[in-house]
């Protein structure tokens, strides 16, 4: 019998080049596609959660919306969208960070949760962990706790997963992949 995350790692698909010259795109598009994949790595998310006291699930622009939906959805919580800047209508937070090729700026409405909440933080993927950071700090702003990150795919050599558990931040992660 095949281990769960590896199960899930043989479904990413790495696109070479993209965004740019020298970048190992982790495509979990191919996971998502294929029903049985995606039910197990809900399930992992679901089985890891649905016995510790969390209040809501908030997922990073955009894959994390996927995942982080469905998840909430499974465990009967609401769900927080965290946004590239300007795409939220309400009043917001925000916060920029440096991303692996560049930089950018995530929101949150200002009503996304409140004092005491207890969040799971989910993405498809942490590279140089710019954007949990970010969506770290938005969600604490708030008063909210982030109980974990929970991501898809690690990639370990860019760093990113190092410094969300050094910044206290328990981390998640199904799969790991070498190189960028």
């Amino acid at each position: 019998m095949i281990n769960p995350a590896e199960y899930i790692k043989q479904h990413i698909r790495t696109v070479e080049n993209w965004p740019q010259a020298g970048v190992m795109f982790r495509d979990i598009t191919p996971l998502l596609q294929n029903p049985k994949v995606f039910r197990v790595l809900i399930d992992m998310f679901v089985h890891r959660y649905m016995d510790e006291k969390i209040d809501v699930v908030a997922g990073l622009d955009a894959r994390g919306f996927i995942i982080g939906s469905v998840l909430a959805y499974e465990l009967n919580l609401g769900f927080v969208p965290i946004r590239k800047k300007g795409k939220l209508p309400f009043h917001t937070v925000s916060e920029q960070y440096e991303l692996e090729y560049g930089s950018a700026t995530v929101e949150l409405h200002s009503d996304a949760c409140k004092t005491g909440d207890r969040v799971v933080l989910i993405d498809d993927l942490i590279a140089t962990g710019g954007t949990m950071m970010a969506g770290k700090k938005l969600l604490e702003r708030l008063g909210a706790t982030v109980v974990e990150g929970a991501v898809i795919v690690d990639l370990p050599e860019l760093g990113g997963s190092k410094i969300i558990r050094d910044s206290g931040m328990p981390l998640f992660t199904v799969c790991n992949f070498e190189g960028h």
